[in-house]
């Protein structure tokens, strides 16, 4: 089973790149971002404390988003061929969480970290915010957002790096282009 963990700062094109894997590989899609999204869209009580953290750019605690992917692992498809990790895990604590669920389940996962330049990003993120209406997508909050991915998300590239499950990808480049390095990297990783 191939297990993919996309990571990357908001707006380096992990959902984008997610769409293309699952397009050549038939690999399942998880994005925390929808889920939570979703949870929002409810109204629920746990949907209105989410909105709450994710317009201030704050994470969702990890217990809350370790129980929805473990929730996930549980309810998979016999069919299933692997799992994209789109925006999990975020902190250190949720990579060793990840681990354990995996590992439970006689599973691994590898990570790509998407670089992309920050100029760049907050570019892609302010034209996104002007298309989509998404009410994060506003430059405070990019900043904030950097500034989480950087001080919590970024040291868990150094978690994968030290269990030699890590790939870096230049996501400077054309979706195109890095699609498909990240492809030579799947071809590899199959064999």
């Amino acid at each position: 089973m191939l297990n993919i963990i996309l990571c990357g700062a908001p707006g380096s094109g992990k959902g984008t790149q997610s769409d293309f894997i699952v397009q050549k590989y038939g690999l399942d899609h998880l994005s925390t971002g929808d889920v939570l999204r979703a949870e929002i869209k409810s109204g629920s009580e746990l949907g209105k404390e989410i909105e709450s953290l994710i317009a201030q750019g704050q994470l969702v605690p990890d217990h809350k988003m370790i129980h929805l992917i473990d929730h996930y692992l549980e309810t998979r498809s016999e069919n299933c061929k692997g799992i994209i990790f789109d925006g999990f895990p975020r902190t250190v604590e949720q990579a060793e969480a990840l681990t354990l669920l995996l590992e439970r389940r006689h599973m691994e996962a590898v990570m790509i970290d998407l670089f992309v330049e920050e100029d760049e990003v907050i570019k892609r993120l302010l034209e996104r915010g002007r298309t989509s209406g998404r009410a994060d997508d506003n430059f405070e909050t990019i900043k904030q957002r950097l500034k989480i991915y950087h001080d919590v998300t970024k040291p868990v590239c150094q978690y994968y790096l030290k269990k030699h499950n890590y790939f870096a990808i230049n996501g400077n480049n054309t979706m195109e282009d890095t699609f498909a390095q990240i492809d030579t990297i799947l071809r590899l990783i199959q064999k």
